[in-house]
């Protein structure tokens, strides 16, 4: 597996305040790596330290191989969760500055807005400040601005906030397109089910400790519990569920279905097969409903940050 970033026992403190402590990530090339964590959990200070705002107290970070440097910045886009541009400017005439400090010459900054605003219809834009944009206006704007300059590392933290699920949606299929065309994505987010569309990878920190990281696949194959969601059509439903909770670990359940009168959540041991308790189920009962319960990021996230 390729990286592009890595960091290596990354410590930071503020006085007595831990804010990272020995914090080692890799991010896979072409990724989409979900950053994660409660409020205060130290993903802020993990990205300013991969965007030389500040610096670690020890460990290291590398990008593409190389200590990071100050160079680095110009192949790192960062959209931060604070806002950053001047509400008395205009739109085009903030673009083109922030473009060339990003290293474009103007006309490469003119041409390439000129694409990004066609593309996300706002070229009516370019003669309006800022401060007569709305919050999901100006993060259009903002969005643009991140990934004008085609960085080969992209950090969007809380991108969706301030957007409308249409505009949102609309961001999500940029982000993704930017990743099939081969830029990895560092994505910071308390949506959970951004991460689940979005991410290839993820790591947890909590309390400034790492305390999950993996391909998003794994991790659920390894919190996943050998529980199933049944839906049953029988006129015994009290028996056959006293009969089933002699044999197995079985739980009221919820889900939607149109023809059925028992459901439940069974749970069977690990070198069981499934194919077994179909087989058992199915000459108890007609059975319309047969799933395996998956636990989503949201649940994986709670149960770690509950246990950490």
């Amino acid at each position: 597996m390729n990286t592009i970033l890595v960091a290596d026992q990354v410590t930071k403190n503020y006085g007595k305040f831990t804010a990272l402590n020995s914090i080692s990530i890799e991010v896979p090339s072409g990724s989409i790596f979900g950053l994660l964590g409660p409020n205060g959990a130290g993903k802020t200070t993990f990205i300013r330290i991969i965007n030389q705002i500040t610096m670690p107290d020890s460990g290291s970070v590398f990008l593409d191989g190389e200590a990071l440097q100050p160079h680095h910045i110009q192949h790192i886009g960062y959209l931060p969760e604070e806002r950053g541009l001047y509400k008395s400017m205009k739109v085009g005439e903030q673009a083109l500055y922030l473009a060339q400090l990003k290293g474009l010459s103007k006309a490469q900054a003119k041409e390439r807005l000129k694409y990004w605003f066609d593309k996300l219809d706002i070229g009516s834009w370019w003669d309006k400040k800022i401060e007569e944009l709305s919050k999901g206006m100006a993060q259009k704007v903002q969005f643009i601005v991140t990934v004008l300059h085609q960085p080969k590392l992209l950090i969007f933290d809380e991108p969706f906030s301030g957007f409308d699920p249409v505009n949102a949606n609309l961001i999500k299929d940029e982000i993704l397109e930017l990743r099939n065309q081969g830029a990895t994505i560092i994505f910071s987010t308390h949506r959970m089910e951004s991460v689940e569309e979005l991410c290839d990878h993820i790591a947890l920190i909590h309390n400034a400790n790492k305390v999950l990281d993996g391909k998003v696949t794994d991790i659920k194959k390894t919190y996943k519990s050998n529980t199933y969601e049944v839906g049953l059509k029988t006129e015994h439903p009290d028996s056959l569920q006293n009969d089933l909770s002699h044999k197995f670990e079985v739980s009221p359940a919820s889900f939607q279905t149109l023809d059925d009168n028992l459901k439940l959540k069974i749970k069977i041991e690990p070198h069981s097969s499934p194919n077994e308790l179909i087989s058992y189920l199915t000459s108890k009962a007609q059975m319309n409903h047969f799933v395996e319960v998956i636990p989503s990021v949201n649940d994986i996230f709670i149960q770690t940050v509950s246990k950490s």
